[in-house]
């Protein structure tokens, strides 16, 4: 089965900036729970970025659903929660409009609003727990919620990766273990293939099945159960 994501012998840096990360070798299989951590500055949003063909590498491949990463084509395979992912502060969407917006990659921009769509809408909501609240302003919700707003609405597409782009910002210490459980059952559930980035990864550990820890390059790539101790916090990650 082809391989999600392969990173080979990847380097980047910006122009006119040092370099970034150095000699990259990543895989990820379908149906992976991936968490990739590291320090602030250690270039873990970067080997995202490129991952995801934002970014093009200045020496390796990158390749992403086996093709080149920047030219993947079907997009809506990819469910993208942004970091720190908000509406506009006076924007006066509820939750079903939110995640119905999560359906344009998949239906097209111009393309009928169909059943498909709203079966597709209604399980990403009731798979997220936000039926009662669909009506209701996303502004209003609380952190955790407005969180599960963004995920549902990534579903919505019913992609094949699911990408969380440090995810617990912002949100309190029951919300972050609230996330973590709920990653963990949908991952059981639906077997998408998840890649989790975050500075720290205490919420997913019980979950992740590796850690992908970034400092320039690739430190650690195992099992959370591997991880030398003093690594679980990643700012005291040396290469």
């Amino acid at each position: 089965m082809p391989l999600v994501l392969s990173l080979r012998d990847v380097s980047f840096a910006y122009p006119g900036g040092p370099r970034v990360l150095g000699g990259v070798k990543l895989d990820v299989a379908p149906g992976e729970f991936v968490t990739i951590a590291g320090p602030n500055g250690g270039g873990k949003t970067t080997l995202l970025r490129v991952a995801l063909g934002l970014e093009r590498p200045d020496s390796g491949e990158a390749r992403l659903f086996d093709a080149p990463a920047d030219r993947v084509g079907d997009r809506w395979r990819i469910g993208f929660l942004a970091q720190r992912t908000r509406l506009g502060i006076e924007a006066p969407a509820t939750v079903r409009e939110v995640v119905s917006a999560g359906r344009v990659a998949r239906r097209g921009l111009f393309r009928p609003f169909g059943a498909a769509d709203r079966r597709a809408v209604d399980g990403a909501i009731a798979r997220v727990g936000l039926e009662e609240l669909e009506s209701v302003p996303v502004q209003r919700l609380s952190g955790g919620q407005q969180q599960r707003a963004f995920i549902a609405k990534a579903l919505a597409g019913e992609p094949e990766l699911l990408v969380l782009d440090e995810p617990t910002a912002g949100v309190d210490v029951d919300a972050q273990e609230a996330l973590g459980a709920f990653l963990g059952e949908l991952h059981r559930d639906l077997r998408v293939t998840i890649l989790y980035v975050s500075h720290e990864f205490g919420a997913v550990e019980e979950f992740a099945e590796r850690v992908v820890l970034v400092r320039g390059g690739i430190v650690f790539d195992g099992r959370p159960s591997d991880l030398p101790a003093h690594w679980h916090d990643p700012s005291h990650v040396h290469p």
